[in-house]
């Protein structure tokens, strides 16, 4: 089924849209949950979340790619739960090295104003429009969809050296760039 009428299934408010999300995307959304949260568990209750914000969501939105607003949708919600779990239990895992690597770079958000964070979302987002096809591939797999360095390695043909050197050349030119539009 098309992601078009996946999401005229949400507009037209049938029950069976979230059967044909969970068909076609149900893997996709556990992969992310499952990477923030490294819990069977609990990754499915993000995965079912994503599935009713989704249905709160449509109608108004209608989103263009399903994929990619599944996928953000999963990782919020992922990242929240995470957030919630760590803040009782500090933990480390993969997400609190992620959470390390770019935390001297850009700030948790707290004490940034809504215009800040727009210009941010505009300056990360021109950033990652500009890189080469492999360093975009590189950056989005480690920080957007959370794959350990091996994994990212496996996925683009690299060795891990070869990764963690352009992570850490990227996030160098991330703070360039965001040092020269004054948001750090």
């Amino acid at each position: 089924m098309e992601d078009s009428e996946i999401v005229a299934l949400y507009h037209q408010r049938s029950e069976c849209a979230i059967e044909r999300t969970a068909e076609k995307y149900g893997k996709y959304c556990y992969a992310i949950a499952f990477r923030v949260l490294s819990a069977p568990d609990e990754a499915e209750e993000s995965v079912n979340d994503t599935y009713l914000d989704a249905w709160n969501s449509m109608p108004p939105h209608k989103p263009r790619v399903l994929s990619t607003f599944l996928g953000k949708i999963t990782r919020r919600i992922s990242i929240d739960r995470w957030r919630k779990r760590t803040a009782e239990r500090r933990g480390g895992g993969e997400m609190s090295l992620l959470l390390s690597e770019l935390g001297e770079i850009v700030s948790d958000g707290d004490v940034m104003d809504e215009y800040e964070r727009r210009r941010l979302c505009d300056v990360l987002g021109a950033f990652v429009r500009a890189l080469s096809a492999r360093d975009r591939a590189v950056f989005l797999r480690r920080y957007f969809y959370m794959e350990s360095v091996s994994d990212v390695a496996k996925h683009t043909h690299v060795t891990e050296s070869a990764v963690k050197s352009v992570l850490f050349r990227l996030r160098g030119r991330l703070k360039e760039c965001l040092e020269k539009e004054e948001l750090l």
